[in-house]
């Protein structure tokens, strides 16, 4: 089993969700990053997904755009996020770990190269926004061979016709984005999450993870008792973003993390 597979089947048995958490590789140095991304398990997160910083990311809010911004000015490359992931793998050969971005780095990078380092690195699977099933041949179809999941984003505007087709070669799990918007963006009510994971799960048998506006640990507890993962971001991204310095950075976002996980973890008592 991979990394992912082997997660959600250990929290299934154990009758829970996941805390899938959100961060920006670089954000706001190399340092400090690191320490978040290292201390965000023990923390409560069960999954990582590491944002790639990118000039022109379209799908994310403000957020998630400056906190891009602040990653690139402190000289973030992609090179040097897949060297955050060796320096998380040293001490941690379990939690998995989904590189989230586009991908125009990905193709300066090399897709050989990137496929390579990735997975040499201890990367888990990919999710890229820009990337639909038409243009599996580019990243999904060289990233699976190699053993890294290729996961899919669905919308609520993505209809009956046009779902077999997106989950078709998916894996790891299936991304849920809750809201028509950009991450950040207002969170969806209960009873529209649970009529679009109904959905969902005619179609397929991958966990789900839902994301896009779920910032608290009662909003994240709502979701945990519906999906089987809930995916947290733009919350943990501003914590840096108003932080004083980077000791406040590390101490905010893992203290937020661990109020989420408590609530994603007393969902379904």
């Amino acid at each position: 089993m991979s990394r992912l597979e082997q997660r959600f089947a250990d929290l299934k048995a154990e009758g829970r969700s996941a805390l899938v958490t959100f961060i920006t590789a670089g954000d706001p140095g190399y340092d400090t990053s690191l320490a978040i991304l290292k201390g965000l398990a023990a923390a409560g997160a069960d999954v990582i997904e590491l944002g790639m910083p990118f000039t022109d990311p379209m799908a994310d809010g403000v957020a998630i755009q400056l906190a891009t911004l602040r990653a690139l000015d402190a000289g973030q490359t992609l090179a040097k996020t897949l060297q955050m992931v060796r320096e998380f793998r040293v001490d941690n050969q379990t939690t998995p770990i989904v590189l989230m971005g586009y991908y125009n780095p990905i193709h300066r990078f090399g897709v050989e190269k990137f496929v390579a380092e990735a997975n040499e690195a201890g990367v888990d699977g990919l999710i890229i926004v820009d990337l639909p099933p038409e243009h599996d041949a580019e990243l999904a179809t060289p990233a699976q061979a190699a053993g890294i999941d290729f996961i899919r984003l669905t919308t609520p505007t993505t209809d009956d016709a046009r779902l077999p087709r997106v989950l078709e070669r998916s894996s790891g799990f299936v991304y849920y984005v809750s809201v028509a918007g950009v991450t950040g963006a207002g969170s969806a009510t209960s009873e529209h999450v649970s009529e679009a994971l109904a959905r969902l799960r005619r179609h397929t048998d991958l966990p789900i993870s839902v994301g896009f506006g779920i910032r608290t640990p009662e909003q994240a507890a709502a979701i945990a008792r519906l999906a089987e993962g809930v995916v947290v971001g733009s919350a943990l991204v501003d914590k840096i973003a108003n932080a004083s310095n980077s000791e406040q950075a590390v101490n905010d976002v893992l203290s937020l993390c661990s109020a989420l996980a408590e609530g994603v973890r007393s969902a379904r008592r």
